[in-house]
């Protein structure tokens, strides 16, 4: 008898996912939440309309697994379809700005199109105005040791 692949199956690979609905969309916010990125590595191509971040993303998949320290990796969070970006709270004329993702949603409008809402820590925001869900995460580099050598709480 053959069993299903399980999420703990797959741990060790990095991630390269694709997002085409809300659903997907709650699946890459929860992996992408305490993510951190400096306003530099933020970019927009209103000509390819795509909108990218390379973050340092916290390995929340790793939940319970035992390891001498919590890890990040590199990863793309990329949206296609993006018609206009627009941001809160942000200083963009400061380089050394680093910014950290709490959560990434979905306000649908007409037709599939919609507003993708980025909320940062700090009251910051970035709200993507897309025709559709179209979104991707993938690691880009391996795994390191999280430079806290914690896990990112929040009060509650």
């Amino acid at each position: 008898m053959t069993a299903d692949a399980s999420f703990e199956d797959g741990r060790d690979a990095p991630l390269n996912l694709g997002a085409q609905d809300v659903d997907d969309i709650k699946v890459l916010s929860a992996l992408v939440q305490d993510s951190v990125f400096p306003i530099t590595e933020m970019k927009w191509s209103a000509k390819q309309r795509r909108f990218g971040l390379l973050l340092n993303r916290f390995r929340w998949e790793e939940g319970g697994r035992v390891k001498s320290s919590p890890e990040r990796v590199q990863s793309l969070l990329a949206f296609d379809s993006v018609l206009n970006v627009a941001s809160q709270g942000i200083d963009r004329s400061d380089p050394d700005m680093v910014l950290s993702l709490l959560t990434v949603e979905f306000e649908a409008g007409e037709d599939g199109a919609g507003d993708m809402i980025l909320t940062l820590a700090g009251d910051g925001a970035i709200r993507l105005k897309v025709e559709t869900i179209e979104a991707t995460l993938k690691d880009v580099t391996r795994p390191y040791v999280a430079p806290s050598k914690r896990a990112p709480s929040h009060p509650e």
